[in-house]
This record gives structure tokens, C-alpha cells and sequence, in this order.
């Protein structure tokens, strides 16, 4: 039982501080992640969130993932929205730009993983020819035994 993977009752997040801000009209999640730390992205940690807490609809915006000297912990700080137009009222633009770059390389990940099972059909074909390339290549293996008996001359 040293694995999280042992323990299937307990969530790998554990919750610290859940306070509706009134005042900002957002919701401010504290939350640890066990067993993540040096794994954990920001996006991933969105959608842990998310599905943890039920959150769908809703607006949920990283601002802080901090991982603990000695420990395999990582605690984030989330703001949960319900309108996207009040977060980017409150929260400072360069968050929303990392946010959307990451999701861009995300979708050019996903449409180069869509693309590459295509090409992996395309280069089957070349793969029946391989064989005599093989043979090809044996040849010169029968001559390398030639040298080898030069060299044993050249030690006598």
C-alpha cells in the first residue's frame, strides 16, 4: 500500500479553502494534489477541478500551482467564474494569453496525433519492400569475414 493507486477510496485532491467571494463574485478554491508534483500542468489541473467539484458551465482559471520542497505535493489556487467577461474583468490579460497559447499547443498536439496514424498507413506499404533491402545488406556482411582473415595475416 505505498502507491496512491492502493488507496482507491481517497481523492488525490484534497480541498484546504473554498470561499465564495461575494464581493468579486467568484468562488476561490485552494486545493492539494498529492503524489502530482513535477507532473501536474495547469490545464490538466483545470479539468481535475472541474470534474472534482462539478464546475461545468462555469469559468475555472489557475492562478497559482506550487509545489513543496520535500514533498511529492502540488497546492493550486483556482478562481471559479460564472461569466467569462466578469473574470477577464478581474484577472490580469497575461493570464488569459498563457492559458490560450497552452490550449493552442494542446489542439496542434491533438491535430499532429490525428494526422500521424495516416501516415503510419502510408509507410506500410513501403514495408513489404524492406525484405530485399535485407538482402542487400547481407552482402556485405560475407565480405566483412574476408578482412577479418587479412587481419589475421597481418598479426603472423
Amino acid at each position: 500500500m505505498k502507491y496512491l493507486k492502493d488507496f482507491g477510496y481517497m481523492s488525490i485532491i484534497e480541498t484546504i479553502t473554498d470561499v465564495d467571494n461575494t464581493f468579486l463574485s467568484r468562488r476561490e478554491l485552494t486545493c492539494n494534489f498529492a503524489g502530482l508534483a513535477g507532473k501536474l500542468k495547469k490545464l490538466e489541473a483545470v479539468d481535475m477541478v472541474t470534474k472534482e467539484f462539478k464546475l461545468d458551465g462555469k469559468v475555472v482559471i489557475p492562478m497559482r500551482l506550487q509545489t513543496h520542497v520535500g514533498k511529492p505535493i502540488v497546492t493550486g489556487t483556482f478562481f471559479v467564474y460564472e461569466d467569462e467577461g466578469l473574470a477577464k474583468k478581474h484577472v490580469n490579460p497575461t493570464i488569459f494569453s498563457r492559458l490560450e497559447k497552452s490550449k493552442a499547443k494542446l489542439a496542434e498536439a491533438e491535430a499532429a496525433a490525428q494526422e500521424a496514424p495516416t501516415e503510419d498507413k502510408v509507410e506500410d506499404a513501403p514495408a513489404e519492400e524492406a525484405p530485399t533491402e535485407d538482402k542487400v545488406e547481407d552482402a556485405p556482411a560475407e565480405e566483412a569475414p574476408t578482412e577479418e582473415s587479412k587481419e589475421e595475416e597481418k598479426s603472423e
